[in-house]
Parts: C-alpha cells; sequence; structure tokens
C-alpha cells in the first residue's frame, strides 16, 4: 500500500500513520523525521538541508524531493509506505506524482483526515498545555491553519482528480478514526480493482 495523510496540522495525522504502519506493514515517512535523520546521518542532502535549516529558512521543494526520492529507494518501502506532511502544496504534488512514476510506485490512496479547525484548536490547546510544544501554541496553530488552508488544502483537489482521494471524518476516538481509514481505504481498493 502506498498512502498519502493529508490534513491540517493537529488532526491526527502522526498517530493515524503510526498505526496504519503496524496494520499494512509499511513504513511511515515523515518529512520532518526525514529531515532530521538525513541531517544527523550527513547525507549530501542533509547537509544541504541543514546549511539551509540552520539558517532559519524553510527547506526548498528541491531539497525535500530529493531526500524522499532518497527514502523511497530503500529496501523497506518495496512493499508501500505510507507519506505524512509531504505533499503541502501543488507544486510537490505534482514533484510527488511524478517521481513515484520514475520509480514505478504509484499512489494507491490519499486519506484526507477531515477535521474542523475548532476541533484542532482545542486539541493543540490541551497538548500545549501538558508538552509546551511551540507548535501547539493556539496562535501558532491558528497561522498554520491559515498557511494549510491556502496551499495544502488545494492538494487534496489535485489528487481527487486523480481519483486516489478518500475523505475521513477525523474526529472521535482514536480506534474508530483508524477503523474509518481503513474502511476508506478497503473501499478504494476495491473500487480500484472492481
Amino acid at each position: 500500500m502506498r498512502l498519502v495523510l493529508l490534513g491540517p496540522p493537529g488532526s491526527g495525522k502522526g498517530t493515524q500513520a503510526a498505526r496504519l504502519k503496524v496494520e499494512l506493514g509499511v513504513p511511515h515517512i515523515s518529512t520532518g523525521d526525514m529531515l532530521r535523520a538525513a541531517v544527523a546521518a550527513g547525507t549530501p542532502t542533509g547537509l544541504k538541508a541543514k546549511a539551509v535549516m540552520d539558517a532559519g529558512k524553510l527547506v526548498s521543494d528541491d531539497i525535500l524531493l530529493a531526500m524522499l526520492e532518497e527514502r523511497l529507494s530503500q529496501d523497506d518501502v518495496k512493499n508501500g509506505f505510507i507519506l505524512d506532511g509531504y505533499p503541502r502544496n501543488l507544486a510537490q504534488a505534482d514533484a510527488l506524482d511524478h517521481l513515484l512514476a520514475k520509480i514505478g510506485q504509484p499512489l494507491d490512496a490519499v486519506v484526507k483526515l477531515d477535521v474542523p479547525n475548532a476541533v484542532i484548536i482545542g486539541r493543540c490547546e490541551i497538548r500545549f498545555a501538558a508538552e509546551h510544544r511551540k507548535d501547539d501554541d493556539p496562535v501558532v496553530v491558528r497561522d498554520r491553519l491559515k498557511v494549510y488552508a491556502e496551499q495544502t488544502a488545494p492538494v487534496a483537489d489535485f489528487f481527487e482528480r486523480r481519483g486516489k482521494l478518500q475523505v475521513v471524518d477525523g474526529v472521535g476516538e482514536l480506534d474508530e478514526v483508524t477503523g474509518r481509514v481503513k474502511r476508506a481505504l478497503d473501499a478504494g481498493s476495491a473500487a480500484a480493482n472492481g
């Protein structure tokens, strides 16, 4: 299974990816984790990313795509993967589409976790109070949701036009949401094969 998880920050993508990784037996590839690992390993792309991050800038789409290509060439992704945090904009979605076609591993599905902003802000406020993570600060979360609406939300339309998108209600108990995601994947797989 080759899967992309979409959804606003705080929608539960990472949590669901960790659960699905076990169920599907494929690696969870988070761009944030991938960046940190490449920097720690000192790969050529990791060194480029480190220089950009050390300068306080965002890592470019080209660097992220090169890192993703490196990661997707590893043996553990031969049977599939779960991408979390990528693509974040239409340029990345198009680049991902081309990369996966080039390596002969097209996406099986894209699942968008649908969670209202008020619920996300509430979740992040609880986490911020408990863990004090800067990216969970309600002011930061509101800014991230605005960026998501402008840049990442259109990515869902990109994948919908390709017949890959499944939208899942991301509100509820973890097991309920995981069950909905699995049912959407099963339904999408049945539709593709039927």
